[in-house]
C-alpha cells in the first residue's frame, strides 16, 4: 500500500478485527468527548463519533487513510452503554431476555491529504433466548463483560446468549463493519485482495 492505513482507535477488538485483511496499520487513541448531544439520535451520535474519531488524525498525521469507528446498542429507543459492574451487567441480561437488542456500528473512512471522508451505520439485531437468573450470573462471572455495550461478548461465549443473529456483516457486531470497509477502501483505489499478493 502507497498511502498509509490508519485506525483511529485504541481497542483491542477493533484492531483484531482490522488485522483479518492482512494489511499493514498503525492506530492511535482519538481520545475524543462521547457524550450524545441534546436531541441526537442513535444513529447521528455513532455515526458523528466515527467521523470525530478519524478527523482527530490530522493531529498526528499528515497523509494516511484513516478509519473511525464507534458503536451504541439500542433496546426499545434506548441507547444502552457499558454495564462497567456485575449489578448493571446482570439487569441488562435479564432487561434483554427474549428481546431483540439492534447494535448500530459506524463508519468513517477519511483521506487526510484530500480532507474528503465517506461515512456510513450498519445496523446488526441480536435476538436473546429466553435466560433465568442462574445463565445469566453464570455467563457474568465466566466472561465478565462489564466494558462491553450489552454486556456480553459474541466472539465468546455470548453466543450461547442468542436465539439468532440478523445482519449483513457479524464483524460489524464486534465493532467494525468489515465487508463496508473493504469497499470504501476500494474506492479509494485501495484493493484488499491484490494488496496482498505479494508475487
Amino acid at each position: 500500500m502507497k498511502i498509509p492505513l490508519i485506525l483511529a482507535s485504541s481497542s483491542e477488538f477493533r484492531q483484531s478485527i482490522l488485522k483479518k485483511i492482512n494489511l499493514p496499520f498503525s492506530s492511535f487513541n482519538p481520545e475524543i468527548d462521547e457524550t450524545a448531544l441534546n436531541c441526537e439520535t442513535p444513529e447521528q451520535l455513532v455515526l458523528r463519533l466515527a467521523e470525530q474519531k478519524a478527523h482527530t488524525a490530522k493531529k498526528f498525521y499528515s497523509q494516511g487513510l484513516v478509519i473511525g469507528s464507534d458503536q451504541v446498542a439500542v433496546h426499545q429507543n434506548q441507547v444502552l452503554g457499558k454495564p462497567h459492574t456485575k449489578p448493571n451487567a446482570i439487569a441488562q441480561l435479564r432487561q434483554f431476555s427474549g428481546q431483540k437488542v439492534t447494535f448500530l456500528t459506524s463508519l468513517c473512512l477519511y483521506n487526510i491529504e484530500q480532507n474528503k471522508s465517506t461515512s456510513l451505520v450498519e445496523p446488526f439485531h441480536v435476538y436473546f433466548r429466553i435466560l433465568n437468573d442462574k445463565q445469566i450470573n453464570a455467563y457474568c462471572d465466566i466472561e465478565q463483560p462489564y466494558q462491553c455495550a450489552g454486556s456480553f461478548k459474541s466472539e465468546g461465549l455470548g453466543i450461547c446468549l442468542f436465539d439468532k443473529l440478523e445482519g449483513d456483516d457479524p464483524n460489524s457486531l464486534i465493532g467494525l463493519p468489515l465487508i463496508r470497509l473493504t469497499q470504501l477502501l476500494l474506492a479509494q483505489g485501495v484493493d484488499v485482495l491484490t494488496a496482498n499478493n505479494l508475487s
